[in-house]
Formats: C-alpha cells, structure tokens, sequence
C-alpha cells in the first residue's frame, strides 16, 4: 500500500513481469527468454485494502525473436484501473526442448508432453 492506502505501483509492475512471462509461457515456451522491456499506465487509484483487483495477460505479438504482452488490471466494477507491457527476448528459448506446439485453439497438445 501506499500513503494514500491504495495499491502500489510497484506491485502492478511486479505482476505485469510475472504474468507476462506466464502468457508467453501459455503459448508453449518453456523458458520465456529475458525481459527486454517492461512498463505500466496507471489510469486510477487501483484500490485500497480489501478491494478485488483482477488481472489478465495476454500475448499480443509472437514472433522469433519477441513476445509482447499486455496485462490489464481492472477493479471490481470492471473499471481499468492500470496496464502493463512486457517484451520479451525469446530467440534462444524458441527451439529449447521442453517447449510445446499447442493447436490454435490452445486446447490441444500437437507437439511435446504436456505436464499436469
């Protein structure tokens, strides 16, 4: 929390990180490369204690070399209340091992193990 008792800045940046990585990761990478650049808009005071904050990532490019996110924070209303970006270096990451090729519907595992 801040003075003001609402939530910190640094928390929604913190988020944006790791859902980013996990959106890349949703996509079949398993590593999700190096953070290249990340950052956030803050639209309105997302909320005091107790409050609900919702968050969703998704991937908005994929390609070779890099990912591009963006997560979006909404209050319980629905209201946007931040977003966050996050580019990701994933060209070394592109042809690991572990990685896996999902339909495009991402309901099915085409290429890879899925792990439970």
């Amino acid at each position: 929390n801040t003075p003001s008792q609402t939530v910190h800045g640094g928390l929604i940046m913190s988020l944006t990180d790791t859902l980013g990585s996990l959106a890349v990761a949703s996509k079949g990478q398993y590593m999700t490369g190096v953070s290249t650049d990340i950052g956030a808009s803050f639209v309105k005071p997302a909320g005091r204690p107790g409050d609900v904050l919702h968050a969703v990532a998704t991937v908005t490019g994929m390609g070779k070399s890099l990912a591009y996110t963006r997560v979006d924070f909404n209050n319980s209303a629905g209201d946007l209340v931040a977003y966050g970006y996050h580019t990701k270096y994933i060209g070394k990451s592109a042809k690991q091992p572990g990685n896996i090729l999902f339909s495009e519907d991402g309901e099915t595992v085409i290429e890879g193990d899925d792990v439970d």
